[in-house]
């Protein structure tokens, strides 16, 4: 990914892409948190080529039109049920039109999963309503593994009763966040890095002011963005989609007042476990790492795993762009237009239809919108910034109960023309099914590192101590230390998740560049 970002980047100018740009003509970089220069000693790098604080809409609109070149043609407003799955080969998806009702059966020789995270498992999040886990829960109900499900950002600057993002953009550009005493009490939790220090960093920062009672507000349970103090000509050139969020949601005029923010879930870091060209991957302890045939993913919906246990700002985007890009060039390579597709079998998908007809004719006791609502508490209450045994073992009561409360359904709408009532009920067992592998997968690794933060397991437990000379050590056996890749797998019938644990991958790709080996974070 590193390789591939510069020239990623000049693809899109060319394309199109508006990059906010310097006098001189070059684009224009901005610092993130995080993002740091000869390995966290050389102060903050200014690496986050940006279009004022609209990168990724930029982004969206420049592929979208470029794509339109090549008729590219969208099924627009299709939900898909399933992957459809023969031999163990994906030969295409099951999905079904939402303004006509029909369904359809895609044969496809390869088939990419893009469908984003599930921030929707949280009652706040940044994340739109429909990022319910829709790609990682089809490849559980293929009986394929997901990765690294514990690991969910919280990004620090959610507006308080909203969950609407503020970019850290914001805090590149010079913003701070303060406590009720008007300190910037980030100056104590990562005294180099400051207010750019890593998401997972800060949010756990604003929590420990919350809970040692320096929040802002009536219910002292928030925190202040400043950006009053930066020129207004800055704030309109640079970011201008944030303060008209804040206008509109806080009821703040950034040029006068700060914004109230809070933690709120933004971005997994687990999902379809995939290698660097995007094939999605098999994991068994016997047989290792095996490519899916015909089966790619990118995105927040996969995990390379590029972002670790705690993704830093801007390269989410650059994450999209460069595997996205990666699944194309290998489907290129590997295949021509033309070739045969594989038969499907006659009954490809009946089960995806059987389950869409029992959620559409469900009449129990419960309404999709109030399970769903009951699951978010519990993630929020259970699997939030800081966690512990207990409240995890908590959680996973929970939300198996949630999953269990699912046979008590009630869909009032039995139609398939625009049945958002079905469509939302699809997307709650989606949720269930992301939500499960999170919870137990965090209950289970009993440690800390990154985005995953136990207060009873507060420290990260790796092969050898790297706070000391690697020199002289014992490395620990595989079982006794946490440095790998947990794999989930679940019965999408009883909500049963099995865990298992696959080895970090070391070696770089070539010889270009030194494996850079693990080292303590230090702000």
């Amino acid at each position: 990914m590193t390789r591939e970002a510069p020239n990623s980047v000049i693809e899109l100018e060319n394309y199109g892409m508006p990059f906010s740009r310097l006098e001189d003509g070059k684009i224009y970089q901005r610092a993130f948190g995080g993002g740091s220069l000869d390995y966290g000693k050389g102060g903050q790098a200014h690496r986050c080529c940006c279009v004022a604080d609209r990168t990724g809409h930029s982004l969206l609109h420049t592929l979208y039109g470029r794509s339109l070149m090549y008729d590219c043609h969208y099924f627009i407003e299709y939900f898909a049920l399933d992957l459809l799955m023969e031999d163990g080969e994906c030969v295409g998806v099951i999905a079904l039109c939402l303004d006509d009702g029909t369904i359809h059966r895609f044969r496809s020789k390869n088939t990419v999963l893009a469908t984003g995270g599930y921030g929707r498992s949280y009652f706040s999040c940044t994340s739109a309503h429909t990022c319910t886990g829709d790609g990682s829960a089809m490849i559980t109900r293929a009986g394929l593994p997901n990765s690294d499900m514990e690991f969910v950002q919280f990004h620090p600057t959610g507006i308080y009763g909203a969950g609407c993002l503020i970019t850290e953009g914001c805090r590149g550009e010079g913003g701070f966040l303060i406590n009720s005493e008007g300190e910037r009490f980030m100056d104590r939790y990562a005294p180099t890095a400051r207010d750019l220090a890593s998401r997972d960093i800060v949010s756990r920062a604003e929590t420990i002011e919350i809970r040692e009672g320096r929040g802002v507000g009536p219910n002292k349970d928030h925190m202040y963005l400043q950006l009053s103090h930066l020129p207004p000509e800055q704030l309109k050139a640079n970011l201008p989609g944030i303060s008209e969020t804040a206008m509109i949601f806080a009821g703040v005029d950034v040029t006068r007042d700060p914004i109230p923010v809070l933690p709120t879930v933004h971005y997994n870091m687990g999902g379809i476990p995939t290698n660097y060209k995007g094939q999605v991957l098999d994991y068994t302890e016997e047989g290792g790492d095996r490519v899916v045939p015909g089966l790619y993913a990118a995105g927040e919906a996969a995990c390379v795993s590029v972002h670790g246990a705690n993704r830093l700002g801007a390269n989410s985007l650059l994450d999209i762009v460069v595997f996205g890009r990666a699944c194309a060039l290998e489907i290129a390579a590997e295949h021509k237009p033309g070739e045969k597709i594989k038969d499907l079998s006659p009954d490809a998908g009946e089960m995806s239809i059987a389950n869409l007809d029992k959620m559409r004719y469900a009449d129990g006791d419960t309404p999709t919108s109030a399970l769903r609502l009951r699951l978010q508490k519990a993630m929020q209450d259970n699997a939030a910034v800081f966690r512990d045994g207990p409240t995890l073992q908590e959680g996973v009561e929970k939300v198996q109960q949630c999953y269990d409360a699912m046979s008590d359904l009630k869909v009032s709408d039995h139609g398939l023309i625009w049945n958002s009532d079905l469509v939302e009920t699809l997307e709650l067992q989606n949720l269930m099914l992301v939500s499960s592998q999170t919870v137990v997968s965090a209950e289970n690794r009993k440690e800390s590192r990154g985005a995953h933060a136990r207060e009873d397991y507060p420290d990260r437990v790796d092969e050898y101590d790297y706070s000391k000379p690697v020199e002289g050590q014992t490395m620990k056996p595989f079982a006794d230390h946490w440095r790998k890749h947990t794999m989930s797998k679940q019965d999408p019938v009883t909500g049963k998740v099995s865990l298992s644990y696959r080895p970090v991958i070391d070696s770089t790709l070539d010889d270009d560049v030194e494996m850079v080996p693990p080292k303590l974070r230090v702000y």
